[in-house]
């Protein structure tokens, strides 16, 4: 299985997925990206659930303020989900509590960068899938490859 479905909130919400999208594509994993408010249509953002579920390894939801659409995806699911939800300084950074207040038996991971996101999906996407576990691997490596580069440019400069 080798697609990740990223739910947004709301259309607000398309250029943090974006960046998102871009990471896991570059891992060669195919994206879905549908939006449904888990507040105010969440029979239609169950359906969705429902409807890709089979498709997907992973979910990736999106949802700032009063995140319920994480907990929500996770509640209607068995597949990992993970929540991104976009930084904003609104709220001083609280709003961040609504991603990580669960319910007993409700447990979306939570992971605040886009990038890191898409990577936590790709080892999960990963563990069955040889092509994605080899791009994460060669990923991880090229980042390691940077930081031996940077401190050696610093240390003999």
């Amino acid at each position: 299985m080798k697609k990740v479905a990223i739910i947004m909130g709301s259309k607000a919400d398309l250029e943090w997925s974006e960046k998102i999208r871009t990471r896991l594509e570059a891992f060669g994993i195919e994206v879905i990206m549908r939006i449904a408010s888990a507040h105010k249509v969440p029979t239609r953002c169950y359906e969705i659930v429902k409807t890709i579920e089979e498709e997907v390894g992973v979910f990736i939801t999106v949802a700032g303020r009063s995140n319920a659409l994480s907990g929500f995806v996770d509640a209607q699911t068995y597949r990992p989900v993970i929540a991104c939800p976009p930084y904003s300084d609104r709220f001083g950074g609280a709003d961040i509590y609504s991603s990580l207040r669960m319910p007993s038996g409700v447990a979306p991971m939570v992971v605040l960068e886009t990038e890191a996101a898409a990577v936590a999906a790709a080892k999960i996407i990963g563990i069955s899938n040889p092509d994605v576990r080899q791009r994460v691997a060669q990923y991880q490596e090229e980042a390691r490859q940077k930081i031996i580069r940077d401190d050696e440019e610093i240390s003999n400069g």
